[in-house]
């Protein structure tokens, strides 16, 4: 008995012991409980650009393997339809009129790195607390979410301000007066209406000068002079800025040093993937955070001599195919140095693809898939729908489809959990944390309504029924589409959040997008049973949604959006700004 008792501890006892002795050191076991967290976000690419979602004609392989190898998400929604308030709401965790950075008129993204307005100092971002964790964290590529707020060099809007260690990249987006041999796109029709204006002030002093010659016109000379002072005057006002928009706008920075002023762009992509692979060789002993915030596929799409040509879909598709290989080379390195199984990667885009964007016969913007409408749409699916896929292997498993609502809104609280930090208490987060979905904890994301607007204009929620597995989605207002049935804006070049370009819809328009994801089959009272009720559920929940809304400084009011000289960030003595500090420096072989 006694030998049958030491025989049995001794079976419980020996794996055990043997168990212990595998288990890795303390140190190893730090790094497992704080990955290291590399976030790739596109700029305009559409959910139907990518290889996983459906394109069989754009080459996607290493966002295609992210896929294979870890969890893609088929709901992927953006909080906003615009950079600018889709990444301060991807920052944030928040909705992006909680903190300002939506817009109430029609200038709805931040305009000027020489602008006022942008993400305030007072919010939190997840760079913040997983630095406060011990976090090297660093941002490669775009920032927009400004710079300045009352002078030159302080900086309250930077990302070093923000929570991230270091920054190299675009503190504004790219934009096609970065390339000089581009048509010129920012505020394009308010430009011709300057030019315009300030022809026909000049043309009618210069008719009055020689009517007063002639004496056919009694106007003193004094009054010519000042109104000759006053046409001057009016051109070097808005000439100032919009004449030299490509020096104010289009700059690199390293940390707060303005490095390229204008930017090269021939090197930019190599810089940025140079930048990138550097961050992580240097902080790969530590838990780091690594935002890479692609330039591409945004216009006037960069590509490198290497990938032109490449893709059946012209421009577009050479530089998603280039934005790919990029993001080959960064999942190399992770694997090159050991890090594979602690980082956790995720790819996103942060809106749908701009359907108006094109040059003559060439399609520059993105395409959306089976998904009604696109960029600057806050309701349709095709503006807000994007891409979500996440890697971790041995964590998270692979090759697993989640067809649940989820936000990139959820990265926030995901990371600031994975990190061991702790979420603001003082505030609204909308995020919710994504693991226990991720890993198949539980069955249904957390989130039952979702609320989509266009600037602080709310055009359209969603509600997650989740017994039954309908996804109802109430649109309040959309855009009128011109020409007529064209699925886009082409007249305007972006579709409007208010006024005359929109219809108002009571009651509103609704779909099941479990049954009807392209939104192409509105029910109505007469053909779905439940109509009213889900009409007045969502309702409710709106109500409820903006009972938790508090006034805050607007970050894209007129005044914070223009252009201030006092402001213009300047690699020499305003206004003499230009610099390429970059020259020596070796590029990334491409």
């Amino acid at each position: 008995m006694i030998w049958q008792l030491t025989s049995c501890w001794t079976s419980l006892i020996r794996p055990l012991i043997f168990g212990l002795l595998l288990q890795p050191p303390i140190a190893q076991l730090s790094i497992i409980t704080q990955p290291n967290i590399v976030l790739f976000m596109a700029d305009d690419l559409g959910i139907g650009d990518v290889g996983c979602y459906g394109n069989d004609t754009i080459r996607t392989p290493n966002i295609d393997r992210l896929a294979k190898e870890g969890v893609k998400l088929t709901q992927h929604i953006a909080a906003a339809p615009l950079c600018t308030p889709s990444r301060a709401a991807f920052l944030t965790g928040r909705y992006p009129l909680r903190s300002g950075m939506d817009a109430v008129n029609n200038y709805r993204v931040i305009f000027w790195n020489g602008g006022s307005g942008g993400l305030p100092p007072n919010e939190t971002t997840f760079a913040r607390i997983l630095q406060q964790q011990g976090y090297s964290t660093g941002l490669i590529g775009k920032w927009h979410q400004g710079v300045n707020c009352e002078s030159r060099n302080d900086h309250c809007h930077h990302p070093l301000k923000h929570g991230f260690d270091y920054f190299y990249g675009m503190p504004f987006t790219l934009i096609s007066d970065c390339q000089p041999t581009e048509t010129p796109e920012m505020d394009r029709g308010f430009r011709r209406k300057l030019w315009f204006s300030t022809q026909m002030i000049g043309l009618a002093i210069l008719t009055a000068a020689l009517g007063r010659l002639t004496g056919l016109i009694s106007v003193s000379w004094k009054t010519l002079t000042c109104l000759a002072g006053f046409s001057l005057l009016f051109f070097i006002c808005w000439f100032s800025s919009y004449g030299f928009v490509r020096y104010w706008n289009c700059i690199m920075m390293r940390n707060h040093e303005v490095t390229e002023q204008p930017m090269v762009t021939d090197r930019t992509t190599s810089h940025i993937l140079k930048e990138s692979i550097s961050f992580i060789e240097r902080n790969k002993h530590k838990p780091f955070l690594l935002f890479l915030s692609f330039l591409h596929s945004h216009t006037p799409l960069i590509t490198t001599k290497k990938f032109l040509g490449r893709s059946s879909h012209g421009l577009y598709g050479d530089n998603v195919e280039e934005m790919d290989w990029m993001v080959g080379q960064v999942l190399d390195v992770i694997d090159k140095e050991g890090l594979k199984n602690t980082t956790l990667v995720y790819f996103a885009s942060d809106h749908g693809g701009w359907l108006e964007r094109q040059e003559g016969q060439r399609q520059l913007g993105g395409w959306n898939g089976i998904y009604r409408g696109g960029k600057a749409m806050g309701g349709w699916e095709g503006g807000i729908r994007v891409p979500g896929i996440f890697r971790w292997p041995g964590v998270l498993p692979a090759g697993k489809v989640i067809d649940e609502p989820t936000s990139l809104m959820d990265i926030y609280p995901t990371v600031v959990n994975l990190a061991g930090g702790v979420l603001p208490q003082d505030r609204v987060i909308d995020g919710r944390d994504l693991m226990p979905l991720l890993q198949g904890m539980v069955e249904h994301s957390e989130h039952e309504f979702l609320f989509h607007y266009c600037g602080i204009h709310l055009h359209a929620a969603r509600w997650h029924q989740k017994d039954s597995g309908a996804i109802w989605k109430a649109h309040y207002v959309t855009p009128i589409f011109r020409p007529l049935g064209a699925g886009a804006c082409y007249d305007r070049g972006f579709c409007p959040c208010f006024g005359e370009g929109v219809t108002h819809h009571d009651p509103p328009l609704l779909f099941d997008l479990s049954e009807d994801p392209a939104e192409a089959k509105p029910l109505s009272a007469d053909t779905e049973p439940l109509f009213d009720t889900v009409i007045k559920k969502i309702g409710r929940a709106i109500e409820e949604h903006r009972r938790t809304l508090t006034p805050v400084p607007e970050q894209l009011s007129m005044y914070n959006v223009v252009w201030k000289p006092w402001l213009q960030p300047c690699c020499g003595t305003f206004p003499f700004c230009w610099c390429d500090k970059e020259g020596d420096n070796k590029p990334a072989n491409l």
